[in-house]
């Protein structure tokens, strides 16, 4: 599993022009699977990405995770995550989960994260969608589990 986690100060994803998700203050993670990705791995990344101190305390420094400030957080499925571009010039995708294992993955992302209360929004699942966001920092993080 894969995640570009970039912290935002806004995110909205549209599908077909319509607004599907929009965060305020928070994350917005990129979220890729592979075909030995587990429930078990969604369980980390997702204890991972609420856990993370990147988020500025009184002081100005990292030390205040997601659920820290009540943070949201919109979540993009992404299989390109997995596209090998190091032969030719078109990516191959074969490391990228078919959808059928990809998106009971996804949708137990989507179901852990909001279980803890975090506001979780989402694009749609194998949907062209066109991101938003507003990087904060910019910070960005590159996850693998």
């Amino acid at each position: 599993m894969k995640v570009i986690l970039q912290r935002v100060s806004s995110a909205s994803v549209a599908v077909e022009g319509q607004t599907v998700g929009e965060v305020k203050s928070g994350f917005m993670a990129l979220v890729g699977f592979t075909h030995t990705d587990t429930m078990e791995m969604v369980q980390w990344m997702a204890d991972k990405i609420l856990g993370l101190r990147v988020f500025a305390d009184a002081e100005g420094k990292m030390n205040l995770s997601l659920t820290d400030i009540g943070g949201e957080i919109l979540v993009i499925s992404q299989f390109t995550l997995y596209g090998n571009a190091e032969k030719g010039r078109r990516p191959s995708f074969i490391d990228a989960a078919r959808p059928e294992i990809a998106e009971p993955l996804y949708e137990n992302m989507v179901a852990v994260l909001r279980a803890s209360g975090v506001k979780v929004e989402t694009g749609r699942f194998g949907s062209e969608m066109q991101v938003s966001l507003i990087n904060d920092g910019p910070t960005t993080l590159i996850l693998e589990k």
